[in-house]
């Protein structure tokens, strides 16, 4: 179908639903590991933003579909190439 690159705020709302959103329609998916953030709600009871952040880069990259792929790649890495990288190695 195609190819969503995901960045932005909200690590543990916005960016996890669209993850997951686009996943199941159909799209491969990689996270930028370090382009995407959250606040801080450890006074609410939620981990440090820095372990949300981690837990998410870790879990995106074991994701898998069907005739889909998912990747957890460093800014460095985003390429707009026709080639997807793979999940096994690409992680920072």
């Amino acid at each position: 179908m195609g190819r969503l690159v995901v960045v932005g705020a909200q690590t543990d709302a916005c960016i996890r639903s669209t993850l997951h959103g686009a996943f199941v329609r159909g799209y491969d998916v990689t996270l930028v590991s370090d382009a995407h953030t959250t606040e801080d709600l450890t006074a609410y009871g939620a981990p440090p933003p820095e372990q949300v952040i981690a837990h998410t880069n870790l879990t995106w990259q074991w994701q898998s579909a069907p005739g889909r792929r998912a990747a957890t790649v460093a800014s460095k890495q985003v390429s707009f190439a026709a080639d997807f990288p793979s999940a096994e190695g690409d992680v920072s």
